[in-house]
């Protein structure tokens, strides 16, 4: 490889490496239009600014649509009120409800370190927004029930709402909501939007890229993250893109709707076709309604707009560079449309709620549970989502059972599919090593029918027939192994069971490994990905040229791997692990396959019968 080549690849590598400081640099962020959903008492004007902006409208009714847009979707705050909050625990979690929206605030997982939901959100989960005629001046009366706690409130125009929130086993949580109409008059009800929560990062050093809110119609699942809101992207690093402050899904047609991070969630689950229970889900203080319409409505839509979170502090900014100093996250809500009550008629609305981590078993034995696929939000669905839950079956079986740490486990796994596929690899080698050996005869026909295409495939193939080689051969393996290449990458980014499990110097596979932060730098020293761009660098000097690719070219690809070094440097140490491992095996295989191609003596390549001349 030339000197020029070498240094364009020097260059494109540093800018990719570089491309988030240098994008952050010249194209700074544009504050979120909507930055927070409060409007404080007194004032008319939000924090965040209006809901103006590119909306994403999909199915329904565009008259519907135009209507539930309009919703005044800020939360109602009065600073000059106390907040109280209440805390309900049980042996999983942490629960805090507050009196402002009469919601959970926050979901702190007692068996999971420093692992929380909703955390320095504005809006609790299952606050309703809306105008003055839902949201009162948004505080609400907490009193304690069995298990569980009751946020309930009565607005000036007669409307009561009453929410009830109960703990249960594996992280559920149910809830009912209701609105009481206790005037005497008919009370009409504008259309609402009940939160379901927001996404927080994992840690100060969490860009976000896996934060998502995901909802399931009953046949697919949809999603959507913060690159959809990003004013980050550009187009081809030139032009900014235009801030989107909305996304808008759903025509009646959601099962659940989920907020969540790369391995925590928090999803809301609205119950269907099960008429409210008797007792204490419905006793309440005050006399009671006269009938209860409308129960267990499904939401028309779903909304959800980014938020910007509480910055870092200082302190954190000075221990890591990395730290992330404009956090945002997605907040998420469930829209209803609007409804005329009659006088001492209410409405009542139940839902069950999940607050905890990712954990497939545990998912789908909740979903066989409630009939809801909830698992679906682990993003093991599919092709490779089959491939990735058979790799986590595995990994999780010799953990449980072989009490084998998840860093040898990932080591075993690599291996076993090492084995797999090692016959047809190896036959792949010693094919391309074959097409070596016919590229003298391959040039002498393309000399020779450099005018006639038709005529040199003819004798090329012709060729390779005689010889037994296939020139598709040298394709197949990573065809056949690119489905579980991606299934065991899904595995490795969704596994909850990775988080926090150390292996050798790497005190968490799912974090990058670092040991030290590079003096005058400020950058993170992490060794395995090092090592695994060493292996690769290493093995793409042990694999055979492919035929009939330019020598220049040759020498170009095997300096690729400083490229994939990039975008693995920042990623879990357990993808990089596997990495190496896999290189290390390639390697290995290189080594015998050779060795066993100089033990055997080569076969003398057939050439082809030269055409007999026509007299």
């Amino acid at each position: 490889m030339d000197r020029k080549s070498i240094a364009i690849l020097v260059v494109c590598g540093l800018l990719l490496f570089c491309m988030n400081l240098l994008v952050n640099r010249e194209y700074p962020r544009i504050p979120v239009p909507v930055s927070t959903n409060q409007v404080t008492s007194g004032t008319s004007q939000a924090s965040g600014g209006t809901n103006a902006g590119a909306v994403q409208s999909t199915g329904g009714n565009q008259a519907a649509a135009a209507s539930l847009s309009s919703i005044v979707s800020k939360f109602v705050v009065h600073p000059e009120i106390p907040e109280e909050l209440q805390v309900v625990s049980n042996d999983n979690a942490r629960y805090t409800f507050t009196s402002r929206g009469g919601g959970l605030k926050k979901v702190e997982l007692l068996h999971y370190q420093m692992a929380s939901l909703n955390v320095n959100s504005g809006p609790p989960v299952l606050a309703i927004l809306g105008d003055e005629s839902v949201q009162g001046d948004g505080i609400f009366k907490l009193t304690p029930i069995n298990s569980g706690l009751r946020a309930e409130k009565t607005l000036t125009n007669g409307l009561t709402l009453v929410k009830d929130f109960q703990l249960g086993t594996n992280y559920l949580v149910t809830a009912s909501v209701r609105l009481e109409n206790r005037s005497k008059q008919p009370l009409a009800l504008p259309a609402q939007e009940w939160v379901i929560g927001t996404t927080t990062p994992m840690g100060p050093q969490d860009t976000g890229q896996a934060e998502s809110v995901a909802w399931y119609n009953g046949t697919n699942t949809s999603s959507v993250n913060l690159g959809y809101f990003s004013t980050n992207t550009t187009t081809l690093l030139i032009l900014p893109r235009t801030p989107k402050t909305e996304y808008r899904a759903g025509n009646n047609d959601l099962i659940w709707a989920s907020a969540q991070n790369q391995y925590f969630t928090l999803a809301t689950m609205p119950v269907m076709n099960n008429p409210p229970p008797e007792g204490e889900t419905t006793k309440t203080n005050t006399p009671p309604v006269a009938a209860i319409s409308n129960t267990n409505r499904l939401p028309a839509a779903i909304v959800v707009r980014m938020v910007n979170l509480p910055p870092p502090s200082q302190e954190e900014i000075n221990a890591n560079s990395r730290t992330v100093r404009n956090p945002t996250g997605l907040e998420a809500a469930l829209v209803y449309p609007g409804v005329t009550l009659a006088p001492g008629e209410a409405v009542e609305n139940h839902f069950n709620l999940f607050t905890g981590p990712k954990e497939y078993n545990l998912l789908v034995a909740i979903g066989e549970q409630l009939n809801n696929n909830i698992d679906l939000t682990t993003g093991f669905n599919g092709f490779i989502g089959t491939i990735a839950r058979g790799l986590l079956g595995a990994m999780n079986w010799m953990h449980a059972r072989m009490s084998v740490n998840y860093g040898l486990a990932i080591i075993i796994i690599t291996v076993f599919i090492k084995l797999v596929f090692w016959p047809l690899t190896q036959y792949s080698t010693k094919s391309m090593k074959r097409m070596q050996a016919l590229q003298p005869q391959i040039k002498l026909l393309q000399e020779k029918y450099k005018d006639d295409s038709a005529k040199l495939s003819q004798k090329q193939m012709e060729l390779w027939k005689k010889n037994k080689v296939n020139p598709a051969s040298g394709c197949l393996p990573a065809l056949v192994q690119f489905p579980v290449f991606f299934g065991l990458l899904r595995m490795l980014q969704n596994a909850i069971e990775l988080r926090g499990s150390p292996f050798l110097w790497m005190s968490d596979l799912s974090k990058p490994d670092t040991l030290f932060m590079i003096p005058g730098f400020n950058f993170p020293f992490n060794l395995m990905p090092l090592l695994m761009g060493g292996t690769m660098l290493w093995q793409s000097h042990t694999m055979p040229a492919s035929p009939g690719v330019d020598p220049a070219q040759q020498k170009m690809m095997r300096y690729m791997p400083l490229l994939i070094l990039v975008f693995v440097y920042f990623s879990p140490s357990g993808l990089a692990l596997y990495y190496t491992v896999q290189n290390l095996l390639s390697i290995l295989q290189m080594r015998l396959t050779n060795a066993q191609t100089a033990a055997a003596a080569a076969p003398t390549p057939v050439p082809v019968a030269p055409q007999k001349k026509r007299k």
